[in-house]
């Protein structure tokens, strides 16, 4: 059977509305050398007893299209559907409905689309022709597991990503708890009034209960945004919300409203919109833009969608949404197929103005899109995109993040949330600009644009540079932690300072990364701690029973605690000493990882602890440096010890997907 057999075939099954059967022929080899055609769909089943030659004779080619596909074997995709994957071997269809109308697979280039500056970019002197960086590492990508962060935690971050230079912090889901309101209404007091402040934003979802909560959380900023949703999917409207279309149309036009009532920055947001069908989904962003949202956020949810279907899809939002030339079209993706960065620079090139991401491309499953890596790939392919988009000058710089930034911003989340950057992570990992080949290294000595096509030094890496010593002052340390970009409270340099001169003490030298992880340290000991750690005591050898003693404060019973144990290993002893302590929860070590943050016989080790409850399915890290590894070790099951402990005084959070309101 030849290609035109093939084609043949496939057409004659698209004129029975099977337009999924191609897959079977298309994938097993065997039905080339079938004298009869019996195939199985992925989705409907079809059988049939004509041969290959009657098949063919079956097919009418009704345009000059399709005889060229005769002669060419398989012409263009436009024609066909989206496969639904191998859903009909598991037994369900995983929610990938899509719609039978496919025209929208091949929607036409559209010209660049015209953005309109904003009170926002007028007022802080932003180009109105960038693309916007909305960043939700405090709320989506705080719900990785593990990643939990106090309230002065997520300020720090916030003070952070506003100096990195993004557009727009999503602070948190106000309404999850009030730690969490508490966090996002701090961030809209402080960040959001700085000079040249980011646009602070709340999520809700699409309940006035959610969305009046949000407004009292992001009110004081500046520059205030609410970020409603709902799902738009069949199988979410059908499953999780039980709700009908023209009930999702209804609900869309009345929260979106009741949002304006509050906030002229509102944005909404159709989640699951790449497996919705396109048509419903036109409508309900029509509806949402006529009830005044501003932006109009197109999540790919579960990382279903590819790069292709995304543009294409941006491209049938612009055609046929109504009062979408007035408005901001975002897009919101996970890495679940390890494609959220590729689709979102697809959807960039096909209208979209806004991408929200994480820092490291952390968030729940496999993560988010990751800010780093689509910033630079817009900076170091700068002159294809302002191409792409028509822009005159080539060169110039497509968004306002500050690159010299990047680095300490996906240090300091590493440090904060535990959540260690894989060392061949683009742009960010330990490996990133390393090279072991020799032939490599020859070519990175003689021109280092060899094999690099950016330098470290663009994202902020520094060397590992001295500097300071054990008799460097106050004074000294206070300037040098500003030149190095660090903003300390007075407590907080106080404490920090302690900690330098008995590191000093230990090494001689500090450098720049001692200082970092200093810092760091202090940061993660803010808030409640209900747990001290006062002094540990190993003994330990080959020939030896490990033994430690572990003495903590225990602050509600304001008495000091000790306890001695034996275990495998100075770490596993030290550990069971502080889990038979009166008073200390009682947890499971999940993960225990040990990093060297510098090199030497006097390196400062890193050490990240992952608990969770006995009773509790939550899961907590602690993270803390010391150049004894033992030390450090007890110090991170401590931190996580005092996080276990402030959440447990919070009953269990909402979560903004997994908790629907219907």
């Amino acid at each position: 059977m030849n290609f035109a057999t093939l084609t043949c075939i496939d057409s004659y099954f698209r004129q029975k509305e099977n337009r999924s059967t191609y897959m079977a022929f298309h994938s097993t080899p065997s039905i080339l050398h079938s004298k009869y055609v019996s195939l199985q769909s992925y989705g409907k089943s079809l059988s049939t007893d004509k041969t290959a030659s009657g098949m063919k004779r079956s097919c009418f080619v009704e345009n000059q299209v399709q005889k060229r596909r005769l002669v060419r074997g398989w012409g263009n995709n436009s024609f066909r559907k989206a496969s639904n994957g191998f859903q009909s071997l598991q037994g369900s269809t995983n929610g990938h409905k899509e719609s039978s109308n496919y025209s929208w697979y091949d929607e036409p280039t559209l010209p660049p689309p015209i953005w309109k500056p904003t009170k926002h970019d007028l007022v802080t002197g932003r180009d109105p022709n960038r693309v916007k960086f909305f960043d939700t590492t405090l709320r989506d990508g705080e719900q990785s597991p593990g990643a939990t962060l106090t309230g002065e935690e997520k300020l720090v971050i916030a003070r952070q990503l506003a100096k990195l230079g993004v557009d727009i912090i999503e602070a948190g889901f106000p309404v999850a708890s009030n730690g969490d309101f508490e966090a996002v209404r701090n961030i809209a007091r402080t960040v959001g009034t700085r000079e040249n402040p980011p646009i602070i934003c709340g999520l809700a979802r699409a309940v006035e209960s959610d969305i009046s909560r949000c407004w009292e959380a992001v009110k004081e900023a500046d520059f205030p945004r609410i970020h409603t949703f709902i799902a738009t999917s069949d199988i979410h409207m059908e499953h999780k919300l039980k709700k009908s279309r023209s009930q999702v149309l209804e609900t869309v036009t009345r929260t979106v409203q009741y949002a304006k009532s509050f906030c002229e920055d509102v944005e909404f947001s159709a989640e699951d919109a790449t497996r919705s069908d396109p048509e419903f989904l036109y409508e309900v962003f029509s509806r949402a833009i006529e009830a005044g949202a501003t932006t109009i956020n197109v999540p790919d949810t579960v990382g279903y969608t590819t790069p292709a279907e995304f543009g294409a899809l941006m491209r049938g939002i612009r055609r046929n949404v109504r009062g979408i030339e007035n408005v901001c079209l975002s897009v919101h993706g996970h890495d679940d197929l390890g494609l959220a960065v590729s689709n979102f620079l697809s959807a960039i090139e096909n209208g979209a103005q806004q991408v929200e991401c994480t820092v490291n491309g952390i968030g729940e499953r496999a993560g988010n899109a990751s800010l780093e890596e689509i910033v630079m790939a817009l900076y170091v392919r700068r002159q294809y995109y302002n191409k792409k988009l028509g822009r005159p000058d080539w060169n110039a710089l497509l968004t306002c993040v500050d690159t010299q930034e990047i680095w300490k911003t996906s240090k300091l989340v590493s440090n904060l949330t535990g959540m260690i950057v894989q060392p061949n992570k683009a742009i960010v990992g330990s490996n990133a600009f390393a090279h072991e080949s020799g032939i490599h290294q020859d070519g990175v000595l003689k021109n280092r644009l060899t094999y690099e096509i950016m330098d470290a030094r663009l994202i902020g890496m520094q060397e590992n540079q001295l500097v300071l010593g054990k008799h460097s002052g106050r004074h000294a340390f206070r300037k040098r932690l500003g030149e190095l970009g660090f903003d300390l409270t007075e407590e907080e340099l106080n404490r920090a300072f302690v900690r330098f001169k008995e590191l000093a003490d230990k090494k001689k030298e500090v450098t720049l990364w001692d200082l970092e992880s200093i810092v760091n340290d202090e940061v993660r000991l803010q808030g409640t701690e209900y747990l001290k750690l006062e002094r540990v005591q190993v003994q330990c050898g080959d020939k030896l029973i490990s033994t430690a003693t572990v003495s903590i404060m225990h602050m509600e019973l304001n008495r000091e605690l000790t306890a001695v144990s034996i275990g495998t290993g100075p770490v596993d002893a030290a550990f069971k000493a502080l889990n038979s302590i009166e008073g200390v929860p009682k947890v499971v070590l999940q993960e225990y990882m040990v990093n060297s943050i510098t090199q030497g016989i006097d390196a400062l080790g890193e050490v990240t602890v992952r608990i969770r409850g006995e009773t509790d399915s939550r899961s907590f890290i602690g993270s803390a440096a010391n150049t004894d590894i033992v030390v450090a070790s007890v110090q991170a099951y401590v931190n996580a010890l005092n996080r276990l402990a402030r959440y447990a005084q919070y009953p269990k959070s909402v979560h903004p997907q997994k908790d629907a309101v219907v």
